[in-house]
């Protein structure tokens, strides 16, 4: 059993309500057999809760009830399946390239039973065309300059990018404005999401895409 502390416990039935145990499963599934497969590294099991799950789960504030989301690298489910656990109102489709992962996924999806899932083998821009979604989410995949490329045309002209950034977000934005720009991105911002849930908050940057809408 992957330890706990009272803060992330509290911060954790807030965000999972009903579903903890289901999010208490899927860290086991990161702790043991995805540890065991290279999909998480063995000295992050000590901080699976705040440093991945919680930090991945608390970006559901940020997601219309009822959106298609695809999550673009989803290699353990961070944050794809943290926001299917959170929120069973989502469909998510997980796209990921690499057979290992996908298996992995797929054995935690059908273990946990989340049919507001679909896991996808395929790269992001081989997936444009085959997923239509309402945002998209990606942690830990590219620099803000590739990920536009890479997330953007998944929403088929209107909707929003969430990445899941670092403290270098408003400089990955300025590099990426261009990109961002050509590829119908009308709005780019940093937000903080967590602040009242978790003692590090996650750095989000948030990309509102309309191609009908010309950026003044």
């Amino acid at each position: 059993m992957v330890d706990i502390t009272a803060a992330e416990l509290l911060a954790a039935e807030k965000i999972f309500g009903d579903r903890l145990d289901l999010a208490k499963r899927y860290v086991e599934h990161l702790a043991t057999s995805g540890t065991e497969r290279g999909l998480i590294g063995p000295r992050e099991i000590p901080r699976l809760w705040s440093r991945h799950v919680l930090n991945c789960a608390v970006i559901e504030s940020e997601i219309a009830h009822g959106s298609h989301v695809a999550d673009v690298g989803s290699g353990a489910g961070l944050p794809g399946l943290c926001l299917a656990i959170a929120r069973p109102d989502l469909e998510l489709t997980l796209i990921e390239p690499l057979e290992r992962r996908v298996i992995w996924l797929q054995e935690v999806v059908d273990d946990l039973g989340l049919i507001n899932v679909t896991v996808m083998r395929t790269r992001a821009e081989l997936a444009v065309g085959l997923v239509d979604a309402d945002v998209v989410t990606a942690r830990a995949v590219s620099a803000l300059s590739n990920l536009a490329g890479l997330t953007i045309p998944l929403l088929a002209g209107k909707g929003n990018v969430v990445a899941i950034k670092g403290r270098s977000a408003g400089e990955e934005i300025e590099k990426a404005a261009k990109i961002i720009r050509k590829l119908g991105g009308v709005e780019t911002s940093v937000l903080t999401v967590g602040e009242h849930l978790l003692e590090e908050p996650t750095t989000v940057v948030r990309i509102v895409v309309n191609k009908s809408q010309k950026k003044a």
